[in-house]
């Protein structure tokens, strides 16, 4: 991964020929991706909020799914907090007013999340496996302390393959607009195709393996406990669907983009149309941090659990509330009644 970071900073294609055929961003389109934005902001910010609390206050000793999906949310809030900023951008009409610091930030923690995100999940789906097909051998080496120490050197991973978008400029004048180069248009530089691959195919078919071979496992009759078989099916289920929907259009267009865009062959409309398509799967990708609670909900018992106690009391609450304020009612009706006579 040591050549993502050059690969996929997003720096302008050279050519004048480009930035003509690239045109100005549509104000329909910057509506909607400013909507989008904000509308993710705050499914995730309160899903993983909560994920994250709940988490870091459950009681004994945590399973290694668990470790998993507590860095994940992590991984997630890290990334949610600069959604407004991509908002503002597309709002004010594609204008980036937060300087270069805070632009570099945004492309950093743009993919510092999604490939923390690829790789944790795919742990998520190799813990599943060694629970569901060899739930006695795998006694042993599942463990907390083994869940965290991996996870550790995930994060330093992926950090140190990022760090040089921190350290190379991010922002540039373009018709005497300040744009961010990550929101504006990514580099169809061929090299990026390697760093796709590096990045993206290797936890996506793992977490297809395991899913693939827990399926394969239940068929033939696994002892395992029914319900550990539902909870396994659905969140591998869930996982192979944020991968599906939220990481392989973008990577699948970035492949596309980078083979077809500087084509001398290929008219403006065509490049238009593959600049709009890379832009919109870049934001689908978001979408992985608003979804990964429901990975935490269906896979997660001590999660589900909580959340479920948390509604109860709530719903508790609100009966009680409404009861005593029918009682309430029926005693001053009372009362007015005998004062009436």
């Amino acid at each position: 991964m040591d050549s993502i970071t050059t690969t996929l900073s997003v720096p302008f294609l050279p050519t004048n020929q480009s930035e003509v055929c690239a045109g100005a961003d549509a104000t329909l389109e910057n509506t909607l991706f400013g909507v989008f934005y904000v509308l993710v902001f705050f499914l995730a910010l309160n899903g993983n909020a909560l994920a994250l609390w709940i988490f870091s206050h459950q009681r004994g000793a945590a399973s290694p799914a668990n470790v998993f999906m507590l860095h994940l949310a992590v991984a997630d809030l890290c990334y949610v907090f600069i959604l407004p900023l991509r908002a503002a951008y597309h709002l004010t009409g594609g204008h980036w007013p937060f300087g270069e610091a805070a632009c570099r930030a945004a492309g950093f923690l743009f993919y510092v999340n999604m490939y923390a995100s690829l790789y944790f999940l795919a742990c998520v789906a190799g813990d599943r496996y060694l629970a569901v097909v060899h739930a006695v051998r795998s006694l042993k080496a599942r463990r907390a302390r083994s869940a965290h120490i991996a996870s550790l050197l995930l994060w330093a991973m992926v950090a140190v393959s990022m760090a040089p978008l921190l350290l190379s400029r991010q922002t540039a004048e373009v018709d005497g607009v300040t744009v961010c180069r990550q929101l504006y248009r990514e580099k169809a530089s061929r090299r990026a195709l390697v760093s796709l691959g590096v990045a993206f195919t290797p936890p996506f078919l793992f977490t297809l393996a395991c899913y693939l071979l827990i399926v394969r496992s239940l068929r033939r009759g696994s002892r395992l406990d029914p319900a550990l078989k539902t909870k396994a099916l659905r969140t591998i289920g869930l996982v192979m669907l944020i991968y599906v929907l939220c990481f392989l259009p973008y990577h699948v267009s970035r492949a596309t983009f980078i083979l077809g865009y500087a084509r001398p062959d290929v008219g403006c409309g065509a490049r238009r149309a593959l600049s709009l398509a890379n832009r919109l799967t870049s934001a689908l990708t978001c979408l992985n941090a608003a979804l990964d609670p429901l990975v935490y909900l269906f896979g997660a018992e001590k999660f589900r659990g909580t959340v479920r106690r948390m509604f109860c009391r709530e719903e508790a609450a609100g009966i009680s509330a409404a009861t005593s304020g029918e009682l309430k009612g029926t005693h001053e009706s009372s009362l007015s009644a005998k004062s009436e006579f």
